[in-house]
């Protein structure tokens, strides 16, 4: 069983958006089309798990007298 790979959030995005422009392009085939974006979902769920896992980081880090709370960005800049 190969190897899975696994990218930095941003270069998977970055990825992402490749794969997301060859495919508007429309020059490919149907089979590069299916390939392309086979691959373009498991990226996108990388992504969802690195932005789950950040997530779940900073609610652990917004502490208040011990306790957890949760606190939604747009009021962070406030």
């Amino acid at each position: 069983m190969a190897a899975k790979k696994s990218y930095p959030f941003e270069q998977s995005l970055e990825k992402l958006e490749k794969l997301v422009e060859r495919m508007e392009e429309g020059d490919l085939s149907l089979e590069d089309s299916l390939k392309t974006f086979e691959e373009g979902i498991k990226l996108t769920r990388e992504c969802q798990q690195a932005l789950a896992k950040a997530e779940q980081k900073v609610k652990l880090l917004i502490e208040q007298s011990g306790e957890l709370t949760e606190v939604d960005f747009d009021d962070l800049d406030e």
